[in-house]
């Protein structure tokens, strides 16, 4: 890991819907890689203005409220393999905040393609505890901080 380089800041989202089950995409560019909704801040948006941005690009719908924000900047590393490939190779991982969404919709609002080409191939909704199960093993901990602090909202 190359400590010069520094984390590129983004936003999650972790979608409930009305049962507090999470939505997660399965990723085109890497099967099998389940996820919830993320994506980079641009330069003129706040951390939230991203979010909201982020969720309607991704899923193709802006339905949803937002419930909570993580109160830090969570982070993750890219494996090794990844530094130096990843968002032009300028990034050792990424600085992130979460945060919880409740879906107003049906299921039919997603459109997946919405935005040009979509990030998921499929999507389902899921039990929060399964999250740990399904992300890809470095991100893992960042997930798990999220259940964490989100924890009240899933009751």
């Amino acid at each position: 890991m190359t400590p010069t380089l520094k984390y590129r800041r983004g936003v999650g989202i972790m979608l409930l819907d009305r049962r507090n089950q999470v939505f997660v995409g399965n990723r085109i560019d890497a099967p099998g890689a389940w996820q919830m909704p993320q994506g980079g801040i641009d330069a003129d948006e706040t951390p939230r203005q991203a979010a909201v941005r982020e969720l309607a690009e991704e899923v193709g719908t802006d339905k949803a409220e937002i419930l909570a924000e993580t109160k830090e900047w969570l982070r993750y590393d890219l494996p090794s393999a990844l530094i130096g490939k990843a968002w032009g190779g300028g990034y050792r991982g990424q600085e992130q905040k979460w945060f919880a969404m409740r879906f107003l919709g049906t299921d039919g609002d997603f459109d997946l393609a919405a935005h040009g080409e979509p990030e998921f191939d499929e999507w389902r909704w899921l039990p929060p505890a399964e999250l740990p199960r399904l992300i890809v093993p470095f991100k893992r901990a960042l997930y798990l901080a999220v259940l964490r602090e989100f924890a009240p909202l899933l009751q």
